[in-house]
């Protein structure tokens, strides 16, 4: 077998490289396409479903800053005070990119989500695999799955009204959150929002997040979690998990694999996380059917695919 460093194997790579690099260039134009549509008063043009969601989740978490702020200052209508100051606070979370970022990820894996339920039936709270694990006979394991499953259900219901829960961010991107709100107020802030803010931090509890609980169990699996890389089993929030997790890439970026433009991404990353490429050209059909997997990744160790991933990923993404 050539060795992968070989200039043989290194022209074999190329058409990977340029696919990628064809990938990144769609990728880039994500964050600036996605600060314009949502900073356009006229949403006429604009009706995509993507789009409207990722809006409504930065309202929703606006909507739970000011609530909280309402209550703190004893206001009777919190919800009245929200509504009234929802937008203005709603159009500054705008222009943090990796909020954006964030919900456009959710946004797409729901989407996944729903069209794999159409699809092929795949239950977008319950996968076998989760109710499997659910009755493992590893007691941690068992809670994990068992918490997950309550987090997923509480995920699907947010997605459909449109909606992110402030307790599901990342911690870094809650603690961005605030300051970001902190910012907005500037001068002008209140005892109200600093009671507030410090409610929430104490309430944030990120280990009891979905993120985190998928995390969890893909870790509790342990050598087994190659299972959670089959897409009929595991369900698409555990699946895109453990394709980030076993492949070495940021959860985003195992999100934004799943598109039909970025196909050699998809196949780089699930020879990363290690599975044959008879497998790997299995999964890619059954989440983009009309795709062609790429031939190279037969002749790709997954130490390979890792690099080449790690190489061509994106500022946010990685």
């Amino acid at each position: 077998m050539p060795d992968a460093a070989s200039p043989g194997v290194a022209e074999d790579q190329e058409p990977l490289r340029d696919a990628l690099a064809r990938g990144n260039a769609a990728l880039a134009r994500i964050g600036p396409i996605l600060t314009h549509l949502l900073a356009t008063p006229d949403h006429s043009l604009f009706s995509d479903e993507i789009i409207a969601r990722v809006r409504g989740m930065c309202h929703s978490l606006a909507w739970q800053a000011l609530r909280a702020q309402a209550e703190a200052a004893g206001q009777v209508g919190s919800e009245t005070f929200a509504e009234r100051h929802g937008e203005d606070l709603a159009e500054h979370f705008f222009s943090s990119p990796s909020l954006l970022a964030h919900c456009h990820a959710l946004a797409l894996e729901w989407q996944l989500t729903e069209k794999l339920e159409v699809q092929y039936g795949i239950d977008p709270v319950l996968s076998p695999l989760v109710q499997e694990l659910i009755a493992a006979p590893d007691s941690g394991l068992a809670s994990a799955a068992m918490a997950l499953l309550t987090a997923q259900a509480r995920f699907a219901q947010a997605q459909r009204r449109m909606e992110l829960p402030l307790a599901e961010l990342p911690g870094d991107l809650f603690h961005d959150l605030l300051m970001g709100w902190r910012a907005y107020g500037g001068q002008l802030r209140s005892d109200a929002m600093i009671r507030a803010e410090a409610k929430l931090r104490n309430a944030f509890d990120e280990g009891a997040g979905r993120l985190a609980l998928l995390a969890r169990v893909v870790a509790g699996m342990g050598n087994t979690a190659l299972r959670a890389l089959d897409i009929d089993q595991a369900g698409t929030a555990l699946y895109l998990t453990a394709l980030a997790v076993r492949s070495g890439q940021s959860r985003t970026a195992a999100v934004l694999a799943t598109n039909h433009q970025q196909t050699a991404r998809l196949a780089l990353g699930l020879r990363a996380a290690g599975l044959d490429s008879a497998d790997v050209e299995r999964q890619v059909l059954r989440l983009v059917p009309k795709a062609f997997p790429p031939r190279e990744i037969a002749g790709i160790a997954a130490e390979e695919a890792r690099r080449l991933l790690a190489e061509s990923a994106l500022p946010g993404t990685a």
